[in-house]
């Protein structure tokens, strides 16, 4: 095992945030990810400022059906390949939605174990990903590589995922965001490593 994938499970295992490069379906475009056991309204709000991009909650296929939570296109027209589930939001314990705090406590309510379909309503601010049941060697995307990387680092088997935009609202690219990564002590990931 890498220094690098040793310093990503332990930062995951402790409820911080790594990133991940290599999604291999994405051209290149970089993740911000935090297990999603370890959610706060601080996390989400770093991920909202620094990442811009959307914050969605990477799921396995078994908690999915759990939640009641299906694929948005099932078919193959106009399909685009990303595994979005429909969007959710925790049925008690939010105001608007889509605050830091509440789009925290919807994720929270999802990965609760003793969670079900009646726990969630929808439309919502959070946005499932569907995993991949063989993981990264069936598809290697950021969303299949949190899941992967947090059951390994045995904190659980979600994710919250962001993709992460420049200032000028292109997709950054790890030089890009080099300097805060330092500043923050958030260890990155690639892909790669767990294939």
């Amino acid at each position: 095992m890498s220094a690098a994938l040793d310093a990503g499970l332990a930062a995951l295992a402790e409820g911080r945030m790594i990133v991940i490069t290599g999604d291999r379906l994405r051209g290149g475009d970089i993740d911000y990810c935090l297990a999603a056991r370890h959610v706060t309204p601080e996390a989400v709000n770093f991920m909202a400022g620094h990442g811009r991009g959307l914050i969605c909650l990477a799921i396995t296929q078994e908690r999915a059906e759990r939640l009641g939570i299906a694929l948005i296109n099932t078919g193959r027209h106009n399909q685009s390949g990303r595994p979005h589930g429909r969007s959710i939001e925790a049925k008690t314990g939010v105001s608007t939605g889509i605050s830091a705090a509440d789009r925290a406590r919807t994720i929270a309510v999802a990965v609760a174990e003793e969670s079900g379909a009646a726990d969630l309503v929808s439309p919502g601010h959070v946005f499932p990903l569907i995993t991949a049941p063989g993981g990264v060697t069936e598809r290697p995307g950021a969303a299949e590589a949190a899941v992967e990387l947090c059951r390994r680092a045995a904190a659980g088997d979600a994710a919250v995922i962001c993709s992460i935009m420049r200032d000028d609202g292109e997709m950054a690219r790890i030089d890009d965001i080099a300097q805060l990564l330092a500043a923050q002590g958030i260890p990155v990931v690639d892909l790669s490593e767990l294939l």
